[in-house]
C-alpha cells in the first residue's frame, strides 16, 4: 500500500511541475544585496528595522522591498498567480505607554515612493492617495478612526486604500501585536478559490484556522509585475518594527523569463517540462512511433524505480537516526511543543559555546545566546553541569508541560555527546537583577509602570503554578536572577532546576534545603519542608527588591525585610521607595506593593497570603492585608536538622554573606535579632529568635555570638542601620 501511495505522490509532483512555474525565495536572515531600504529602515545583525529606534516619541516611516519584481499576471494566458508568504516579526516599544502605528506586508508596482508616517503605515504617500495601487495586509497597533480602524490590535486586508476591506482582532488568535515577542504570520492567496487567508501565531507552527479569511479576486488589483515588501510607521511614539525572517512563493502559471539567482536567498525556479520532439525525416512514421513507445516504456518505469529507491533510502536513514539511543540520559520526556535538538545545531548556533555568547551563569549551568543560521531565530541555551543531572531532568520534565504567558517557554532539549542542554526562548532584556541593579547604574532606572507590571505578572504565574496546574508546582528558587524580561519588560519566570511537583491534597515531604540566601523562608531552613508558602516568602522579598531597588542582603549588611519593616513600624514605609525613581511613581501603588511584600515575607508562614489573594490585591479586587507594626517573632527550639553547607546552594555575588572556617568553634553574628534566612546547623538544644526588634536599652550594634565546640565558624556581617 505504501509504495502505491508514494508512486501516486511522485506522479502528482511530476505532472504538477510539468505544467506550472514556481518562484520562491527564502530569507532566514537579511543582507543589503537583495533588498532596497527606504526611509528610516535599517539592517542590523540580519534583522530589518522599519522605524527609528529612539527613546523619545517621534514620527518615522520606512520600508524594505525585494529587489526584483515578481510576476503575478500572465497576459498571454490571462492567468493570475497564487502566492504564499511566511514571515516573522516583532513590534516592541521603548516606552509601552507610547504606541502606534504598525506595519504591513504589501504588493506594489512602485519601489521608490516612501509612504507617510502615522496611520498611513509607510504604505502610501498622503499627498498621492488616489494614485496608489497596492495589495497589503496590515498589522495595526493603533486605532485610527480616519481609516475606520476597529481597535488597536487588528489585522486587515487593504486594497488600494487604507480603509480595510475586512479586519480581525489579533486577540482571537491569542496574539498581542504590541507585546514585543516574535510573531509568525502566514498570508496565503489561492486564485482558483478566490480566497486570501492570514494566519498568526507566537510559535513557528501554522495554526489550523485562519485569523482572517476574505473571499476576493485579486486579479483586479494585481499588475503583471509587482514588488513585494514590508512597511512600518510611527507617529509620536517609540514603537519598534522588526522583520526577523521572510519566505515568499508564487505558483500556478508558466514563466519563461530568466531570473537572477540572488545572493543569500534560497531560491527555486522550476522549468516547465517539455518532452523532446523527434525531428522529421524520410523514414517510416510507424517505425518511429514504435521506437518512441519502446523508449518511453523503458525510461518512465526506470525513472520511477530510481525515485522510489531514493525515497526508500532517505526514509531508512531517517528511521535509523530516529532510533539512535542517547548515551547519557535514558528518560522518557513527554512534551507537547518542545522538540529535540541535535548537539551540532546548538554548537553551531552558540559558535562552539563561545565565551562571548554567555549571557548568564547559575548554580547548575551556563546560559548562552544562540542564533540559528538557517532560520535566523534567536534562543537561549542552558548548558547544564554534569553534576546537575537531577536538576536537568526535573527542569525538563516539569516545565515541558507548563503553559503561561509569564513563564519562559521551553523550545527544546538535547542529550548528546555527554551534554545536557535546554533551549528556551530568548529574552531581549535579560534578567530582572541586571536591569534592576547593573543597568540602572548607567542608564535610567526601571520605570515604575514596569515594576508594578512585574509584580503583577509574577503573582499571576505563581497563582498558576500553585493552584491551577494539575499537580502543584513549588519553584523553590524564586529570585530576581531567575526572572527574565522580554522586550516589553514583561516578566517570565525561569530556572525550574530546583522545582518539585506535589499533589494538591498531600502533605509536603522534608527534603534537603536548597535555594538562595536572602530568599529562603525561616521554616524552610528549619525543617527543610518546601510548600507554596515558602515560594510566597521568596516572592515577598523579590517585590520588596523591585520597589526599593535594594538587594535582600546588601554589601553593607542591611537586611531588606528588616529595614522595610523598621520603616513601617515608624509609619514611614513610603521612604523605602527606590530613590532613583525620584518620586516618579504612584504613591498608593508603592504603599500597596511594600505592604504586600511585608505580608508575604512574614516570618510566620501561616500568616502569609496565598498568591491568588496577592493577585487580587494588586488588581484592586481585594483589600490589602493588615501588617503588624512590629515584625513577628518566631522561635525554633529543637535540634536543627540541616548543616550549614546544605543551605548554601547558590550564594549570590554581592549578597553580603561571609563564611569563615575555624576549628572547634561556631560563631554566628546577628543583629536586630534577625534570622534573615541565613543560617541553620546541627546544633543541639539551640534556640534562635527569628524576627523582632531590640528594645531601646539593648545595644543594636553589638552582635549576638553563639559559640559551640567542634563546629566550623560562620561569621555574617553586622546589619548597620540604613
Amino acid at each position: 500500500m505504501l509504495p502505491r501511495k508514494l508512486l501516486t505522490f511522485s506522479l502528482f509532483i511530476f505532472f504538477f511541475f510539468s505544467i506550472s512555474h514556481c518562484f520562491i525565495f527564502d530569507f532566514p536572515s537579511f543582507s543589503l544585496r537583495n533588498l532596497t531600504l527606504l526611509g528610516d529602515s535599517y539592517l542590523r545583525n540580519g534583522v530589518v528595522g522599519l522605524t527609528r529606534e529612539l527613546g523619545v516619541p517621534a514620527s518615522s516611516s520606512g520600508s524594505v522591498i525585494y529587489n526584483n519584481p515578481v510576476r503575478f499576471l500572465d497576459q498571454e494566458s490571462n492567468v493570475t498567480a497564487s502566492f504564499t508568504t511566511r514571515f516573522s516579526f516583532s513590534i516592541g516599544n521603548v516606552n509601552p505607554a507610547s504606541f502606534g502605528d504598525g506595519l504591513a506586508f504589501f504588493l506594489s508596482g512602485d519601489n521608490q515612493t516612501l509612504g507617510s508616517p502615522g496611520g498611513y503605515l509607510g504604505l502610501v504617500n498622503s499627498s498621492q492617495l488616489t494614485k496608489n495601487r497596492f495589495v497589503a495586509v496590515e498589522f495595526d497597533t493603533r486605532q485610527d478612526l480616519h481609516f475606520a480602524d476597529p481597535d488597536g490590535n487588528h489585522v486587515g486586508l487593504d486594497l488600494d486604500s487604507l480603509v480595510s476591506v475586512k479586519t480581525a482582532n489579533a486577540g482571537l488568535a491569542g496574539v498581542n501585536l504590541k507585546c514585543g515577542n516574535v510573531i509568525t504570520a502566514w498570508v496565503d492567496y489561492r486564485h482558483e478559490e478566490k480566497k486570501l487567508e492570514v494566519f498568526l501565531s507566537y510559535s513557528s507552527f501554522k495554526p489550523e484556522t485562519a485569523l482572517l479569511a476574505v473571499g476576493i479576486d485579486l486579479s483586479e488589483f494585481l499588475q503583471e509585475f509587482m514588488f513585494v515588501g514590508f512597511s512600518g510607521s510611527t507617529e509620536g511614539s517609540t514603537e519598534l518594527h522588526c522583520i526577523e525572517s521572510w519566505s515568499f512563493q508564487t505558483f500556478g502559471f508558466r514563466d519563461s523569463r530568466p531570473r537572477i539567482r540572488p545572493h543569500n536567498v534560497n531560491s527555486v525556479y522550476s522549468v516547465p517540462f517539455k518532452p523532446p520532439i523527434p525531428a522529421a525525416d524520410s523514414g517510416d512514421n510507424r517505425h518511429r512511433s514504435k521506437n518512441l513507445r519502446l523508449g518511453l516504456g523503458i525510461a518512465i518505469p526506470s525513472f520511477f524505480c530510481a525515485l522510489l529507491a531514493l525515497l526508500g533510502l532517505f526514509a531508512a536513514k531517517k528511521l535509523k537516526r530516529g532510533n539512535k539511543k542517547q548515551r547519557v540520559l535514558k528518560t522518557d520526556v513527554k512534551a507537547a511543543g518542545p522538540r529535540q535538538f541535535t548537539y551540532k545545531e546548538l554548537r553551531i548556533a552558540t559558535k562552539g559555546f563561545n565565551a562571548g555568547r554567555i549571557i548568564g551563569n547559575g548554580a547548575f549551568g551556563t546560559v548562552y545566546k544562540a542564533v540559528f543560521p538557517n532560520s535566523g531565530n534567536v534562543a537561549a541555551v542552558k548548558r547544564s553541569k554534569h553534576e546537575g543531572k537531577t536538576e536537568f531532568v526535573a527542569e525538563l520534565s516539569i516545565i515541558a508541560g507548563l503553559r503561561h504567558k509569564n513563564l519562559v517557554q521551553l523550545q527544546g532539549w538535547c542529550v548528546d555527546k555527554d551534554e545536557l542542554l535546554l533551549v528556551y526562548e530568548f529574552m531581549a532584556n535579560g534578567s530582572l537583577d541586571k536591569v534592576l541593579y547593573k543597568e540602572s547604574e548607567q542608564k535610567n532606572p526601571l520605570k515604575w509602570c514596569h515594576r508594578y507590571n512585574i509584580a503583577l505578572g509574577l503573582a499571576s504565574v505563581l497563582t498558576y503554578l500553585h493552584q491551577e496546574c494539575e499537580q502543584q508546582v513549588i519553584h523553590r528558587d524564586i529570585k530576581t536572577s531567575n526572572i527574565m524580561l522580554d522586550s516589553g519588560y514583561n516578566p517570565r519566570l525561569g530556572d525550574f532546576g530546583l522545582a518539585r511537583l506535589m499533589d494538591h491534597d498531600k502533605s509536603p515531604v522534608s527534603t534537603l534545603t536548597a535555594g538562595t540566601m536572602g530568599y529562603l523562608a525561616p521554616e524552610y531552613l528549619q525543617y527543610g519542608t518546601a510548600t507554596e508558602k515558602t515560594d510566597v516568602f521568596s516572592y515577598g522579598v523579590v517585590i520588596l527588591e523591585v520597589a526599593c531597588g535594594r538587594r535582600p542582603i546588601e554589601k553593607e549588611g542591611v537586611n531588606l525585610v528588616d529595614w522595610v519593616w523598621r520603616l513601617h513600624s515608624f509609619g514611614r514605609i513610603i521612604d523605602a521607595a527606590d530613590k532613583r525613581l525620584c518620586g516618579e511613581f504612584e504613591e498608593e501603588e508603592m504603599k500597596k506593593l511594600l505592604v504586600v511584600g511585608l505580608s508575604c515575607a512574614n516570618p510566620d508562614g501561616h500568616e502569609r497570603p496565598s498568591m491568588r489573594r496577592v493577585l487580587q490585591i494588586l488588581n484592586n479586587e481585594a483589600e490589602a492585608l493588615d501588617v503588624p507594626r512590629v515584625k513577628p517573632t518566631l522561635t525554633f527550639s529543637n535540634s536543627l536538622p540541616l548543616s550549614i553547607d546544605d543551605i548554601f546552594s547558590d550564594v549570590e555575588e554581592g549578597g553580603g554573606q561571609e563564611v569563615q572556617k575555624q576549628e572547634d568553634c561556631l560563631e554566628i553574628k546577628l543583629e536586630d535579632s534577625s534570622f534573615s534566612s541565613s543560617i541553620s546547623s546541627n546544633m543541639p538544644n539551640l534556640q534562635l529568635s527569628v524576627g523582632g526588634i531590640f528594645s531601646e536599652d539593648e545595644d543594636c550594634r553589638s552582635p549576638l555570638e553563639i559559640k559551640l565546640d567542634s563546629f566550623e565558624q560562620h561569621s555574617f556581617p553586622r546589619y548597620d542601620d540604613a
